[in-house]
């Protein structure tokens, strides 16, 4: 199948061409917002079907879509992406010296078969949602400071990349995928290939 990667992220793009198999990778444009009342896994679940949905019309018969997101949960709160540098050290602030969780969905999307016109091909989903707990020492300010205006990560969840300078030195515990917490657990999805039939190794 012609695998599809529907994610802007480079780090995404990067941790996919790692398994050594073709795809292209197209940007997505998808509502992310979802119902108050979801928690948790719940909520990167539902924004990657949304972002699967988003594309769905064009999906070929022989195409995978595989879409994705991820938050950071903090007792009970969503942390997504800081709107500015000003959120993104209040978010560092929040983290620093608790623990919190990083959940990724995958959301694999593909188009069965046409077998005649009174039975038309039908869009499938299957979804999947992984967890990792991740520790931060206690961060001065001058520390995320730094780490803000140097890096500037308003566009990564919980406002840091666990890859970058504040994961070296922040980071002191973590229970579960280090690629789930770079928003996508690429270990997981070579699973999920293999047993769909899409990976051979020779």
């Amino acid at each position: 199948m012609n695998i599809i990667l529907g994610s802007q992220s480079p780090r995404r793009r990067e941790l996919m061409a790692g398994l050594d198999i073709p795809f292209t990778s197209i940007t997505i444009d998808a509502d992310e917002s979802y119902p108050a009342d979801l928690q948790a896994g719940d909520i990167p679940l539902y924004i990657s079907r949304a972002k699967a949905r988003a594309y769905e019309h064009s999906l070929q018969e022989n195409d995978l879509l595989i879409t994705s997101d991820t938050i950071v949960w903090l007792n009970g709160q969503m942390l997504g992406k800081p709107k500015d540098q000003a959120e993104a050290k209040q978010m560092l602030m929040q983290l620093s010296g608790r623990t919190h969780q990083v959940y990724t969905s995958v959301c694999f999307t593909w188009r069965t078969p046409l077998n005649n016109a009174k039975q038309p091909s039908t869009i499938l989903y299957d979804t999947l949602v992984d967890c990792t707990h991740v520790t931060f020492r206690t961060l001065t300010a001058e520390e995320i400071d730094y780490y803000v205006e140097k890096y500037i990560p308003i566009d990564k969840a919980g406002a840091y990349g666990v890859q970058e300078w504040i994961g070296y030195v922040g980071v002191t515990r973590m229970e579960g995928s280090y690629f789930n917490v770079m928003g996508f657990p690429i270990g997981l999805v070579y699973e999920w290939l293999k047993q769909f039939g899409q990976l051979t190794i020779e």
